[in-house]
């Protein structure tokens, strides 16, 4: 993964954000900070008030610290019901915003705008067979949709560096998650998920997410356009 912090739906390259104006000036909503949960030395979530969100799963907030001016857009890995937001962080070697607020603590608070994104799943296509192939964080809009959906029936395909980052995989049931770790001997497929999506071509009856960095999406949509599986089924996130 890079970084967070320039995410895009490659199907939706126009959003425009609401703002609200006091005075002339831009007022940012303020969020409680609940908890923060670590998962690796890195990788780590923060969850916040909902303050009364709507959003659906799939979709995006973007997150800073108050007065800071400098927000960056994370998907929401809570579920549409839970009463809380939550986030999947990780730190970026020169990111400002993701090792600040890797040192908030609760009672602390965020400034949050949203929810952003049109990378969502088709309420008319719920009875189809889900693939989700997700790189390293990109995990995080699939376990809010998990949630969201228990009936969807899904694979979780996760592509990872090391087997300590499977982020939370107790949260899906085991028959549905697939590690593919790429730089050491663990998970259950040892490589990237290209090579897996190169031994195991996808159903033409699947719909496919991808998200993650940009060079794993192209790579995979490359791989599922010449193995002829229809184009119009995929849908992108990108994480630069």
């Amino acid at each position: 993964m890079k970084n967070q912090a320039s995410k895009h739906s490659l199907l939706n390259l126009n959003k425009k954000k609401p703002e609200s104006l006091l005075d002339g000036f831009r007022v940012i909503p303020q969020f409680r900070l609940l908890e923060i949960r670590n998962l690796t030395s890195t990788a780590y979530i923060l969850r916040f008030d909902k303050n009364n969100i709507l959003f659906k799963a799939g979709q995006h907030l973007t997150l800073g610290l108050p007065g800071d001016n400098q927000l960056r857009e994370y998907s929401i890995y809570s579920s549409e019901n839970d009463p809380f937001l939550e986030v999947l962080i990780k730190e970026v070697d020169q990111g400002m915003v993701s090792k600040r607020l890797h040192l908030c603590r609760p009672g602390d608070f965020l400034d949050a705008e949203g929810p952003f994104g049109f990378f969502t799943l088709n309420g008319e296509m719920l009875h189809k067979k889900h693939l989700f192939i997700a790189s390293g964080t990109g995990i995080a809009p699939f376990h809010s949709m998990a949630g969201s959906n228990p009936g969807l029936d899904y694979t979780m395909i996760h592509g990872i560096r090391f087997g300590n980052e499977t982020y939370d995989s107790h949260f899906y049931p085991d028959s549905r998650y697939i590690s593919c770790v790429s730089r050491e001997n663990k998970g259950k497929f040892q490589g990237r998920v290209t090579d897996y999506i190169r031994k195991y071509p996808v159903s033409s009856e699947t719909l496919v997410y991808l998200c993650g960095n940009c060079d794993m999406i192209y790579e995979v949509y490359d791989i599922l356009t010449e193995q002829n599986f229809p184009a119009d089924q995929i849908k992108t996130e990108v994480y630069f």
